[in-house]
């Protein structure tokens, strides 16, 4: 087995505490399960995002970004 095998993206997720965010909030309370490398960080306002965020998530190891409103 080679390491790709197990190899697993890290993802970082930007959530709007309006929208998505109460979505993943609710997903919890209902015992949902997402991968451990998937990171959700809530933001204020997806629409006020500052791309240095996303670019500092690579920068620090993200293999992916997702920005959620």
């Amino acid at each position: 087995m080679s390491i790709r095998d197990n190899w697993e993206p890290k993802v970082i997720v930007f959530a709007c505490n309006w929208c998505s965010y109460a979505a993943a909030d609710l997903a919890g309370l209902n015992h949902l399960e997402y991968p451990a490398e998937v990171r959700i960080i809530r933001t204020p306002c997806s629409g006020r995002m500052d791309p240095m965020l996303v670019l500092r998530a690579f920068n620090r190891g993200a293999d992916g970004v997702l920005l959620s409103g």
